[in-house]
């Protein structure tokens, strides 16, 4: 990766109902625009994200999505009202921040749950974006959702196991019953719920054996935003019609990008990637052999790096 590198400019922008975003913004203020989304939903923007771009090339805007991150009112807290966290209010978000920054067209970059995120806010502002680079692509189809929380389970019987515990005893849909329990007004409850929740996905996160969770993975207050999140996002099916990313993929034709996937991610099996591949013409595949769904995996920093680097000159 690029150098450290600390913003030039950052802020909180009020998106409404009640909500104020974190935004900040680094590397060359005449660059080239790109609006990087994280995953989660619920992870907040990392630092690191910056560095996976030239800053002499690059006008690099990260935020942190509702709820998430250092946005107010954070999802940790109780009195937060999720109703108003929504894929439509993000893509919103994004189409504010840009108007705030005074952002004709950027490129998006996103990463698991940000390419979701990102190819519908492309698919619904085609003319607003010049390029994309994806990581780790979901598209959060039910098939999709069911394989992270059920059917992956047969590859980690014991963890899954665990994790169905959590659930409650008789539970039909364990997602839909985290959402329950992260929702409860027991304190106790929720804690335990976030607890079991962040565990699960830390243990499906790398099939590499020396791979170890970042220490916001074990944080309280971190896992309970990104439990409450990430269950609330996707017992509603993250509010999108069945198949509908992959359906509009029609209105990216002409946008040019690249998508970064890892050959061993098991959390997102390569299928839907080769899928959205197939629809777009305009999308180069990069698969790569011996990584899984963590961006520290072997291999997945170079292929990042190298399609960032490919667009940084591109008028």
């Amino acid at each position: 990766m690029y150098p450290e590198i600390e913003p030039y400019e950052h802020g909180m922008l009020d998106v409404g109902d009640g909500n104020l975003v974190y935004w900040e913004v680094c590397g060359n203020p005449e660059g080239k625009p790109v609006v990087c989304l994280h995953g989660g939903p619920g992870t907040g923007c990392s630092p690191d994200v910056r560095r996976r771009f030239d800053p002499a090339a690059y006008r690099i805007v990260l935020f942190d999505q509702r709820g998430s991150g250092r946005s107010l009112p954070h999802a940790s807290e109780y009195s937060t009202d999720l109703s108003v966290n929504t894929t439509a209010h993000l893509v919103a978000d994004i189409e504010r921040l840009r108007e705030h920054l005074g952002v004709d067209r950027w490129m998006v970059f996103g990463a698991s749950w940000g390419t979701t995120l990102g190819l519908h806010y492309a698919e619904l502002f085609p003319h607003r974006v010049s390029e994309m680079v994806l990581v780790a692509v979901m598209t959060a189809r039910r098939r999709e959702l069911h394989w992270l929380y059920n059917g992956l389970g047969m590859l980690f019987p014991e963890q899954w196991a665990r994790f169905r515990r959590g659930a409650g005893e008789g539970a039909a849909d364990p997602v839909e019953a985290y959402d329950a329990l992260l929702n409860s007004p027991d304190p106790v409850v929720r804690v335990k719920a976030a607890t079991d929740w962040t565990d699960w996905e830390a243990s499906i996160l790398s099939v590499h054996p020396d791979h170890r969770a970042g220490p916001r993975m074990s944080d309280p207050v971190w896992q309970m935003a990104f439990a409450r999140l990430t269950a609330h996002y996707f017992r509603h099916g993250a509010w999108l019609e069945d198949g509908r990313v992959l359906r509009d993929v029609e209105r990216l034709h002409g946008i040019p990008a690249v998508l970064v996937h890892g050959r061993l991610d098991l959390q997102l099996p390569l299928g839907t990637v080769w899928e959205l591949a197939q629809v777009w013409p305009d999308a180069e595949l990069v698969v790569v052999r011996g990584a899984s769904h963590a961006a520290t995996d072997p291999g997945m920093g170079e292929a990042v790096l190298a399609a960032t680097d490919g667009f940084a000159y591109r008028l």
